[in-house]
Formats: C-alpha cells, structure tokens, sequence
C-alpha cells in the first residue's frame, strides 16, 4: 500500500469518528444523574436556626419527568433571521413563519414571494405542486403563530393565498470504500403557505414539516423529534429569506441599470412646432433641477421669470489645458457661441410626464435642429442628471 493510499485511509476513518459524535448531546461523564440528594440540615432544638438567603433558591417545580444527562438537547435554539429588507419575524413564536412588507413598488409582492419559493425549489431540484385549501383554515393557522395583537387583527376578506408543498427532500450517508452501505437516510417533505393581506403590502410566508423518514442501524422511523422538526423548518425558512433578499438586490441592480440606460432626453419640437430637446421628466422638477445643469455646463443665470418658465442665461466657453486633458478633467462642453441664450420650459403632456426645452439666441430665434444634433451629446447627459442622482 503506498503512503498515499495509508493517508487518505486515516483520513476515511478519522472522518467516520467525527461523523459519529452527536453534536445534541454534551460530552464528559454523567455520573451526576445518580448523586443521591443531600439531606436537609438539621438544626438540634437548642439551636438557632442560621440565616438564609433565597438568592439562589431553585425551586421543586419543575418537568421531573424532562430529559437528563445524554437524553438532554444541549443546542441552542433554532431562529427566524429576519435578513431580507422590510421582513420581521413574529414575537415569541415557535412557528417558523415570516412576514415581508412591499420593497418593489412595480411587483406584486406575494406573486414575488412565491416565484422565489418556486425557483428555489426548482434549483435544489425538488418537484412541486399546488394544494388547495380553504382560505379561513389558511389564515388561522398563520395566526396561531402569532402573540401580536396587531398580527391576528388580519382582516377576512380580500385575502390572498398560496399553497406549495415539496416532493422529497434526501439525505442519505453512506459506509464503506469499496462497497457502500447506506448508513443513514432521511427524507422530508415540506409545506409552504403564503398569505397576502387584503391591501398586498404584506406576506406571510410559513414553512411545515408535513412528512418525515428517518432509516438507520436501529430501524426506521415516521415520528420526528419535536425540536429536530422546528430547527428543519427554521432552517428551510431561512433559507427563503436568503433567496427573497438576493432576488431583491437582483431585480434593485436591474432596475437601476434600466434607470442608467434610459433615454431620459431625445429630439422633437415644442407645442409651436419649432426644434426642441423633450424631456421625461415633470416641468416643475425639471425647472427646479436646471441650476445645477447650468452650472456644471458653463452657463450663467442672469435671470428669470418663473411664471413663463424662462431662464436667461450667458454662456462662456470654459477655459481647459493640456493638463486637464492629461489628468482626464477636460469634461465634455457645449458647442455654441459665447452669447446670451434663453432657455424656455413648457409641459407636453396633460399628465405632465414630458417637458420641451427650447433655446433661443438673443434675437428670439430658436436654435436649428443641426445645432441640436451637435450638442445634443453634451445636452442628453446634463439634462437626465446622470452624475447628480
């Protein structure tokens, strides 16, 4: 046998040796179970009896008949992490249940919560079907996992539900190298209820244990351990919020990639038919927000009616160097005449949703359609305020 062969059969049996520990039960001796208990002090009738502090009482009520010694969970207790934007878990409950209130205003949220589910599915590669079931015994059982009063304050009508349940998880351990023996298998099936409130701004969303097999050397099993069956749903739970908050970070990058590559500002005409930049974007936010696409352009306010929505403006050529252009400072400038210019706002639409921008020189004349097209590099980036929002 070479060397390597010895090393990775040390390795084979010293991962065997861990693989055995239960990580439930503590380790060291357990001798304390079978101390007998002191007798009580007795105090001779001649005798004061000492002072004593309850301080540190421990009182005889208690579960005689709880777990002790190796029979005794010693891991800590399973939790609800609350890890996506806008989710909170319900006080005090065992049930491995969540809500989620609206992040994505353009998506409806419980369609969004059960795509996520469904795709999660999917990728462990777990088959799925829909269960249909009736939306008062849905909704009262979401509410047995709640001690809020605002929580069981859901009102009946105009719910929405959704219904998955799981085909077989597996998980199998074998034994052996050459020929395998299947050690340890177990298989969990689970259910998942979603719940939307009447207004759709809040989800619920529930994970159930609802079927369980367990085979090992000591035989197979059906019947779950209490604590083992919360920490699987908890950890299933858990699980979903992860993949909720990715998909949420997911569709938040694409929206603002659409934000950045939208075409805030194109070529068209006012309402009197002459060449103008038309803007998707309010009049009286566009007005508001002009300043700051003056100021980094080279022009200069020199005054304004506000009821026309008219700014007149002087526009300098800035000064560069060849410094600026080695250092990558030379920003990009406006290819106009250094003159006075009006810059004249009107709204397109009844809705308010599109502004034209008209530029007149000093004579009243708007600026021709080819001195648009020149500019418009220069113009499109500073009116859709790209380097400012």
């Amino acid at each position: 046998m070479s060397c390597r062969a010895f090393y990775l059969s040390l390795l084979a049996l010293s991962l065997t040796a861990c693989g055995s520990v239960n990580n439930k039960q503590a380790q060291g001796s357990f001798d304390y179970q079978h101390k007998p208990e002191a007798n009580d002090l007795v105090i001779p009738a001649n005798l004061n009896k000492p002072k004593q502090t309850k301080d540190f009482f421990i009182t005889n009520k208690i579960n005689h008949q709880g777990p002790v010694g190796k029979d005794m969970d010693i891991r800590a207790p399973s939790l609800v992490m609350p890890v996506a934007a806008s989710s909170r878990v319900v006080d005090e409950s065992n049930i491995a249940i969540i809500w989620f209130d609206k992040v994505l205003e353009d998506k409806d949220l419980l369609e969004f919560i059960e795509k996520v589910v469904k795709e999660q599915l999917t990728e462990d590669e777990i088959t799925y079907n829909y269960v249909e079931e009736d939306t008062e015994v849905t909704l009262s059982k979401v509410i047995e996992g709640s001690t809020s009063l605002k929580e069981t304050s859901i009102k009946r009508e105009g719910i929405k539900t959704a219904i998955i349940e799981s085909d077989w998880y597996h998980n199998e351990i074998d034994a052996g190298w050459i020929f395998t023996d299947i050690q340890f298998s177990k298989s969990l099936r689970f259910r998942y209820q979603l719940l939307a409130k009447p207004h759709g701004r809040s989800v619920s969303l529930r994970v159930s244990l609802i079927d369980f097999i367990q085979t090992d050397e000591t035989g197979g099993s059906k019947t779950m351990d209490p604590i083992d069956k919360q920490r699987a749903e908890k950890a299933m739970l858990n699980e979903l919020i992860a993949a909720v908050d990715y998909n949420y970070r997911v569709q938040q990058r694409a929206d603002r990639l659409t934000r950045a590559n939208q075409k805030l500002v194109t070529l068209g005409k006012n309402i009197e038919e002459e060449p103008a930049y038309v803007v998707e974007m309010g009049l009286e936010d566009l007005w508001g927000n002009m300043p700051l696409f003056f100021e980094n352009n080279g022009f200069t306010i020199n005054d304004l009616n506000e009821d026309k929505k008219i700014y007149y403006v002087d526009f300098v050529q800035p000064d560069t160097s060849i410094w600026d252009s080695i250092w990558g400072d030379d920003a990009p400038v406006v290819d106009v005449n250094d003159a006075n210019y009006q810059f004249v706002l009107a709204p397109l639409d009844e809705l308010n949703h599109k502004t034209s921008v008209t530029i007149y020189n000093a004579a009243g004349e708007p600026l021709p359609l080819e001195t648009l097209e020149r500019i418009f590099p220069v113009i499109e980036k500073g009116l859709s305020f790209r380097d400012v929002f």
